[in-house]
């Protein structure tokens, strides 16, 4: 069984999350500024469908990456040396969450119902989610978005509408977080595709220890400038 979550509950601790689906901690509350900050700060998220109540997850193990680890395939470094593009910070952040939250396919769904693009368009305003987007020919061509508590980064969901625009957008994040002493980009959900680029899965319980360090040093909340992310790959 799971905690139903009231207005004023406060999260179980996530060694009760399920095995069986991986993770699954909890349902209900909301998804208030408060509410989200305090479930990244303990390694949970909320992932649902719309029409379900709102679920909280933790699984275990978790997929991470260091930012300095991230790995450059020899066929994305030399896209990203074309210097056909733009890479901008946090300018149009709703459109980016909005398109991650299109359907991949015909009759798919999605999970960033409009609840949850506003919930994270209130976290952009109080400076704790962000955005990277790729611009081609003055257009949005991708781009991802994530949390940002102390020295982590909680990556959210990324989309592309030009071949290669989401992968020059993680790099641009990857080197950015690694120069401004970021300590880790959580991943979430194990992927080969994350493994590819140099995430590894590790014990929750590790996680956890690790952001009671990393959610409060570093970066304070705040918009991120957009001069810095330009020509970081030269």
């Amino acid at each position: 069984m799971i905690c139903w979550l009231g207005p004023d509950s406060p999260f179980p601790p996530v060694a009760r999350a399920l095995r069986d689906p991986n993770g699954l901690l909890a349902a209900g509350a909301d998804l208030s500024p408060q509410r989200l900050i305090d479930a990244y700060r303990r390694g949970i998220f909320p992932w649902y469908a719309e029409g379900e109540p709102i679920l909280w997850w933790s699984p275990d193990p978790r997929m991470v990456l260091p930012p300095s680890e991230v790995r450059i395939t020899r066929s994305l470094a030399k896209r990203l040396r074309r210097h056909d593009y733009e890479v901008r910070l946090d300018s149009a952040c709703a459109d980016v969450i909005a398109a991650c939250g299109q359907p991949r396919h015909a009759g798919g769904g999605t999970w960033i119902t409009p609840d949850m693009l506003a919930a994270y368009v209130r976290l952009h305003k109080l400076g704790y989610v962000h955005s990277v987007e790729t611009w081609m020919d003055g257009k949005l061509a991708g781009g991802l978005y994530g949390v940002a508590i102390g020295r982590a980064f909680y990556g959210e969901s990324m989309f592309t509408r030009v071949t290669d625009a989401s992968k020059i957008a993680f790099a641009h994040l990857a080197r950015y977080l690694d120069k401004r002493g970021f300590a880790v980009i959580d991943c979430q959900m194990t992927s080969a595709h994350l493994a590819s680029l140099g995430a590894r899965e590790i014990d929750r319980t590790q996680f956890v220890r690790g952001l009671a360090t990393w959610t409060r040093e570093g970066m304070p909340a705040a918009v991120w400038p957009t001069a810095d992310a330009m020509h970081l790959f030269r």
